[in-house]
């Protein structure tokens, strides 16, 4: 195993991690990992990043299953109509040309790390419903184009849609996008396997690698603060988009811009720790000073 390839398969492990952790977000590091570490064509990295993304989801959808958080007729309904997108998105990116097809995916990385900086909004609906037909084909097309294009599996964009417009709760949306995922990237590895030459020593020792970070990241779930996890996530998807943008500027240009971001989110990073630590100390000294007022005040009483 050369260097390369070591270290690609190594960090493939994060996409992996990513997914069992946060229901989504693995498949957008896929590209940027393929394209810069393996030294792959852009359309041969999406392709393979489509097909990475589909296995390891449909590995991590097993034990949501189990825990009866996959809504099964909202999940196929949007699942099958992002087949279809992803398929047409599959086969029209070998007309748009490299320089264009990355720059889109840079600008799509950002708003995907603005949405999860943001958070996402939980729903409230104390009984969950399932997503209307026509609704859930519309969505699905249009995630479904996205994910074929860019070669990005489509949770952070599956997943506020089944909790703002299905209704669906956070744990039963990560689940059912989890299935959409996997239907719809499968289906975008079809469509590119028609004008895309594999590697498929490297495709199948990527997917290996994703696949035992997702059962990795599913137990690490609930022992990091989810959102502490999710905003360093988000500040890192800001690096990898910002460093992809500079690749297609001019040198100098493209340089000052990843060097002004990296500064920018370190600043926001430190920051945010700092924090999350006063936070965390304010918190235990509120726990340790409730017992001795109440003794106070029950000293008073007596």
């Amino acid at each position: 195993m050369t260097g390369a390839l070591a270290l690609t398969v190594g960090l493939a492990v994060l996409i992996g991690v990513s997914l069992g952790l946060l229901g989504g977000g693995g498949s957008i590091l896929a590209v940027p990992l393929l394209v810069y570490v393996a030294g792959l064509p852009a359309q041969e990295a999406i392709a393979i990043s489509l097909l990475v993304v589909g296995v390891t989801s449909a590995v991590a959808l097993v034990p949501h299953s189990r825990a009866g958080r996959v809504r099964w007729r909202t999940g196929l309904l949007f699942g099958l109509a992002g087949m279809a997108g992803a398929y047409a998105g599959g086969r029209l990116a070998t007309f748009i040309p490299t320089a264009a097809l990355l720059t889109a995916f840079a600008v799509m990385m950002l708003g995907t790390a603005v949405k999860m900086l943001r958070g996402r909004r939980a729903c409230d609906e104390p009984t969950p419903r399932e997503l209307s037909v026509g609704r859930a084909l519309a969505a699905g097309v249009a995630v479904g184009l996205l994910s074929g294009l860019f070669g990005a599996g489509g949770g952070f964009v599956v997943v506020p849609a089944l909790t703002l417009v299905g209704g669906l709760p956070m744990p039963a949306a990560v689940g059912t996008s989890l299935l959409v995922i996997a239907m719809q990237t499968l289906a975008g590895f079809t469509g590119h396997l028609s004008s895309v030459s594999i590697d498929w020593r490297l495709a199948a020792a990527v997917t290996a690698a994703a696949t035992l970070g997702s059962l990795a990241g599913g137990r690490l779930a609930g022992r990091i603060p989810a959102d502490l996890l999710r905003r360093a996530f988000g500040w890192f998807v800001v690096v990898m988009g910002v460093f992809v943008l500079a690749q297609q500027l001019p040198a100098d240009l493209g340089l000052g811009l990843a060097a002004v971001a990296a500064l920018a989110v370190a600043g926001t990073v430190a920051v945010a720790v700092v924090r999350h630590r006063q936070k965390e100390r304010h918190s235990g000294q509120q726990r340790l000073g409730r017992p001795v007022r109440q003794h106070a005040r029950s000293g008073v009483e007596r």
